[in-house]
């Protein structure tokens, strides 16, 4: 069944997420989620994917000149670190009841660690 409200979509990563890089160029390295864009399935990774940004001179820069940019990758090609086993995971969705309701929260499918709190 489609989704009639809320149509953004449901991703495994989130802002601040510790995340492994599967495939391009810095295959292998990890970051920090610094920016997440569910309608282009990208996310931008702290120290990922550089790419040379040319600054015209202004007020703050004077000088103008290159500089270096982190550029987005597409969601499917990181994997969130599980935070118990320093160790890439896949990401499950579980309900928890709570206090006059219940909530949905991500888990790391190897060790079952709950990763929003």
């Amino acid at each position: 069944m489609p989704r009639r409200f809320n149509k953004q979509k449901k991703l495994h990563v989130k802002k601040g997420d510790e995340v492994k890089i599967l495939a391009g160029k810095d295959i292998g390295e990890t970051g920090r989620v610094l920016m997440v864009y569910p309608d282009k399935e990208r996310v931008l990774v702290e120290g990922i994917n550089m790419k040379t940004h040319h600054d015209k001179p202004s007020q703050e820069n004077q000088q103008g000149g290159r500089l270096k940019r982190e550029g987005s990758v597409h969601i499917s090609n990181v994997q969130v670190i599980d935070p118990t086993t320093k160790e890439p995971t896949r990401i499950g969705r579980k309900r928890i009841e709570e206090d006059g309701g219940g909530r949905w929260v991500r888990y790391a499918k190897a060790s079952g660690e709950i990763l929003d709190k």
